[in-house]
């Protein structure tokens, strides 16, 4: 069986933008992996409109293949 490659397509602390990147993943079908969304949580901090630097920003993750789309899609959260 190959190993899933995943890449990060988007790093940040705003929760708001996690939300609207998750929307916009499901929308378009992209399977997606959020890393360290509980260990804000659980470490505090994080829940306050930032992230805790113990944990890192919440990420983004998607396969290798989806990737490009995936940063296509998420482009306008940057804008």
């Amino acid at each position: 069986m190959p190993k899933l490659k995943l890449m990060t397509v988007l790093s940040t602390g705003d929760r708001g933008a996690i939300a609207m990147a998750k929307s916009l993943m499901e929308a378009e079908g992209i399977k997606y992996l959020v890393k360290n969304e509980a260990a804000q949580d659980l470490l505090a901090y994080g829940g306050l409109g930032g992230f805790n630097p113990m944990a890192g920003p919440i990420e983004i993750q998607v396969a290798e293949e989806d990737a490009e789309d995936a940063r296509k899609i998420l482009e306008e959260l940057e804008k």
